[in-house]
């Protein structure tokens, strides 16, 4: 294996990851900035209403987009034993 190829491989596997993670990392986000909002507006300071919401909502589209996320993790891995299956010795 040459050093492009490596560094293609490594590369696409962060960019892969990156994309996987995104939908939960986003909502966790989304649903956090709402809540200390929330908590700004009404001065409730309750540590459950922090962690509860983020937690159920990023449970939601983690169920909702894991088809998507499995179908990215298999274009990945087949692209992976492509590369090994013709990679020059």
């Amino acid at each position: 294996m040459t050093q492009e190829l490596i560094i293609q491989v490594i590369s696409n596997a962060f960019f892969t990851s990156f994309l996987i993670m995104l939908p939960a990392l986003l909502t966790a986000l989304l649903v956090g900035i709402l809540i200390s909002i929330f908590q700004a507006a009404t001065s409730i300071q309750e540590m459950t209403l922090t962690f509860v919401p983020k937690i159920v909502i990023t449970a939601i589209v983690l169920v909702f987009m894991l088809p998507w996320m499995m179908d990215k993790m298999i274009v990945f891995t087949k692209e992976i034993f492509n590369i090994i299956v013709t990679a020059p010795k």
